[in-house]
């Protein structure tokens, strides 16, 4: 099943990027694009991912610089256009890879294109890590290992439904019972025409 094969990967950009567990580390792709292609977005999307999560982590600080704070900033902003940007690379492989399917009479589209589905299974990999470090965290209470255990047994039973929700739908998009159709997000934050305190700039 494609989950399968998406949830291992993630599990192995994660454990890859603990081994040195720094924003700083050179990023290498596991998997050659032109023998792997979708393996190779599933591994650049969830370092992505990860790497912006501790992001997340170090621009909560309270006492941290507010120079350092802005340059922060300014690489979360351009994370996250790398996000989109490969969301939308997956669209374009599954696009290829059913492009030949006969989509039938009384197909129906999905209310969000695979990738994005993906995208959710991604981040979810990294809650369910990051819930079961708190969840066996030996200087933690008990209350809260506890607390932190009846999440993680949520956040794991959602990554079988998530999972099964993604495979259902690929399976229904290559048996042409549901169709994909895909709008690029069009952001206009980073647009120097559509954004107007870029534009005033010109």
């Amino acid at each position: 099943m494609f989950s399968d094969k998406a949830n291992s990967i993630f599990q192995d950009v994660i454990k890859t990027y603990k081994v040195r567990n720094t924003v700083d580390q050179p990023f290498t792709n596991k998997y050659d694009k032109d023998k792997d292609l979708i393996a190779h977005l599933l591994y650049r999307k969830c370092w992505i991912d990860t790497v912006q999560w501790a992001y997340e982590d170090i621009i909560r600080d309270p006492n941290i610089d507010p120079v350092g704070a802005l340059k922060l900033k300014r690489m979360i902003d351009a994370s996250n256009q790398d996000r989109t940007d490969t969301v939308e690379f997956i669209d374009s492989y599954f696009l290829d890879k059913y492009e030949d399917v006969a989509v039938k009479t009384d197909a129906k589209i999905n209310s969000e294109s695979p990738a994005w589905a993906i995208d959710r299974l991604s981040i979810l990999a990294l809650k369910i890590y990051h819930m079961n470090v708190e969840a066996t965290r030996e200087d933690a209470t008990p209350e809260h290992r506890a607390a932190c255990q009846k999440k993680l047994d949520i956040l794991l039973e959602q990554r079988v439904d998530l999972s099964t929700a993604i495979d259902d739908l690929l399976n229904d998009i290559a048996n042409g019972n549901k169709y994909m159709k895909v709008y690029k997000q069009m952001k206009m934050y980073n647009d120097d025409e559509l954004n107007p305190v870029l534009r005033a700039q010109k």
